[in-house]
């Protein structure tokens, strides 16, 4: 008996903007600018890529490829995309250990 497995996207779990919103937060916590390129891109497709294309003016292949893994989008375009998602990046003071 061969078992089949489908692969993991953790834009099929993000069903709500609060489940978006905790996920990018997370992310922006790690401090791994690959690691919030990427979950942009996640909350992008969990969204629709399409649309998030037209809000922002930048092609699908271009937020496919500023937003992958690999990608390394200007923070011009990290700002796009978050407006265009209805997320806001808001900043608060580290803590700090003696």
């Amino acid at each position: 008996m061969t078992e089949t497995f489908s692969r993991y996207d953790t834009a099929e779990y993000l069903k709500t903007e609060e489940e978006m919103a905790l996920y990018l937060d997370a992310c922006l916590a790690e401090g791994e600018p690959a690691l919030v390129a990427h979950a942009l891109g996640v909350i992008a497709r969990a969204r629709g890529m399409s649309q998030l294309a037209r809000d922002t003016g930048i092609s699908r292949e271009g937020l496919y490829r500023a937003l992958s893994a690999d990608g390394n989008p200007e923070f011009a375009t990290v700002m796009k995309v978050i407006q265009a998602l209805g997320l806001k990046l808001h900043a608060e003071p580290a803590i700090l250990k003696p």
